[in-house]
């Protein structure tokens, strides 16, 4: 298992009062890759919040095939690697088939699994087997016993740094929901849990295009709703999408949390999260009370 990797996944586990993966969406250009960089850790340094920085060098399961994608993975990764050594930043980004995890490997600290692809073995057990973190995200079809599963896959082959996000349930059409439930039954995973509270608020092919065609929609206005229920329940991380022009955002402009409301939202969720009980488990006793 490699070193670096144990050590920042000890750091992150324990990360008070939560760490943090943040960044746009997909990377857009090199320029507004290190902008969005030295902003977010700026904000994060001043809080005190350990930040892993995140973008997608390619979103293979977009709504449309005319949807911008990204650079692709060599001029990606390429760009990611700017980022970590311009800003000595650890990186998150996701893979899509198990013959990307070994070059993703070589530059990101944690590998990050889609949603949709949560329960593939091979592409579980290839960025296991690179030695970085694996950040699994839940299915959107899953209960949160499936990731114990998941998680169990990544350990099998070697490697104990994985960690499980919750980013919403769907139950119809066009909306997902945050169960916060969820966020404790997944600690039956045994390691760290991590909010998607961007992602959590799309509403998958729910907006019609001109000319026809859907995009993903979303409601924006309710991501500080979930991101301070899971501060207060006690997650271990929070992801969150930001951009600086969320409405000319090529990729999911609708649940990215715009740049300038960053410091104000999460000056918010340290507060509550510090007085929060939410890590401990609370021990009842139902032995007959007579007060």
């Amino acid at each position: 298992m490699d070193s670096s990797s144990t050590m920042l996944f000890n750091q992150l586990k324990t990360a008070e009062p939560f760490f943090l993966l943040a960044g746009p969406n997909v990377i857009e250009s090199e320029d507004h890759i290190l902008r969005m960089a030295k902003h977010i850790k700026a904000i994060t340094s001043k809080l005190g919040l350990q930040l892993v920085f995140k973008s997608s060098f390619d979103k293979a399961n977009r709504t449309s095939s005319k949807s911008f994608r990204g650079p692709g993975l060599s001029e990606g990764l390429k760009i990611l690697e700017k980022v970590k050594i311009a800003y000595d930043l650890p990186i998150v980004t996701d893979v899509h088939e198990a013959i990307q995890c070994e070059a993703v490997g070589r530059v990101a600290d944690i590998i990050q699994i889609p949603a949709f692809l949560c329960r593939q073995t091979d592409l579980l057990v290839a960025a296991a087997k690179t030695g970085k973190i694996v950040n699994i995200k839940k299915g959107q079809f899953c209960a949160p016993s499936v990731m114990l599963n998941s998680a169990e896959k990544v350990r099998l082959a070697g490697n104990n740094n994985v960690m499980v996000c919750e980013r919403g349930t769907m139950f119809g059409y066009n909306d997902l929901i945050v169960d916060p439930r969820n966020f404790e039954w997944m600690r039956e995973a045994d390691c760290p849990v991590v909010a998607d509270v961007t992602h959590s608020l799309q509403q998958p092919a729910g907006r019609k295009l001109e000319g026809g065609g859907v995009a993903s929609g979303g409601l924006r206005e309710l991501i500080p709703c979930i991101a301070r229920t899971a501060v207060a329940v006690g997650v271990d991380g929070i992801f969150m999408e930001v951009h600086d022009d969320p409405l000319n955002a090529p990729v999911d402009g609708p649940t990215q949390w715009p740049l300038r409301h960053l410091e104000e939202l999460l000056e918010e969720l340290v507060v509550i999260a510090r007085v929060s009980k939410g890590k401990q488990q609370m021990k009842i006793d139902l032995t007959p009370f007579h007060p």
